[in-house]
């Protein structure tokens, strides 16, 4: 960490975090005087505290601030009919085209997660690879939370089942959280939170239960929801989706 009084050394912190529009100058200083800002794992609430943006790591109230305004984090709500790639061989609609078209200059960016073809629902597209692999790795277990449409009534012991686990073909798989959230004669929505990646996990899960899915979507990665985004949609996350999510994986 820079603590350093000198004119020539590191920028004056609060407006680092001015800057990065965390809050105001003077809003800023509040938060540092109140000893809600971190730098490199130190709380400081000297107002005099100098610091490189491009080397220190700091966080307010535990949530890192990105400082490289080179990185993009966007939540697409993919359509249904839409693969799950940047790009396609076979010419079939990707979610590609739809950075190519709403995101210029920025064709360097990973897809955290894919989604089977019929399937809608949320990815997280951003060029910061160190958040995007810890994102996808087993290690982090970043849970994923699906609503499925399924036929018929489903029974009260279903979500327990899951809760324990059920064995597929290539290995055993639980739910984190399981919920009943409407129904209707011959229908119901559901909705089930899980930490696995495995392809089409849901849809074979629900399956092997005597529930094939109807309709599928994923509405949230960890702490980040899709909310009201209607399908096709791309959106910046916001300062404080950024932080949690640097958090969930320990960045």
């Amino acid at each position: 960490m820079m603590v350093d009084t000198g004119e020539d050394r590191g920028i004056r912190l609060q407006k680092v975090l001015s800057q990065a529009g965390i809050a105001s100058r003077r809003n800023a200083e509040k938060m540092i005087r109140d000893g809600r800002v971190e730098v490199d794992g130190q709380v400081v609430i000297e107002l005099g505290t100098r610091v490189d943006p491009n080397v220190s790591v700091i966080r307010v109230d535990g949530a890192r601030v990105v400082l490289d305004d080179s990185l993009v984090y966007l939540a697409l709500n993919k359509p249904r009919g839409m693969h799950s790639t940047m790009s396609d061989d076979h010419g079939r609609p990707c979610i590609g085209d739809l950075v190519e078209h709403r995101v210029r200059g920025n064709k360097k960016l990973f897809h955290v997660g894919r989604l089977d073809a019929d399937t809608e629902g949320l990815i997280l597209l951003t060029n910061d690879g160190e958040l995007a692999h810890r994102l996808m790795h087993p290690s982090y277990e970043i849970p994923k939370t699906y609503l499925a449409t399924v036929n018929g009534s489903v029974p009260r012991g279903l979500g327990k089942k899951l809760r324990v686990g059920i064995e597929l073909d290539d290995g055993p798989v639980a739910v984190d959280d399981f919920a009943v959230v409407d129904s209707i004669p011959g229908k119901t929505l559901i909705r089930v939170t899980l930490h696995e990646g495995r392809k089409r996990i849901v849809r074979r899960m629900l399956a092997e239960v005597g529930f094939p899915v109807q309709e599928l979507v994923r509405t949230d990665i960890g702490t980040l929801s899709l909310g009201e985004q209607r399908p096709g949609s791309i959106r910046a996350l916001r300062r404080n989706e950024i932080g949690d999510l640097y958090k969930a994986v320990g960045l």
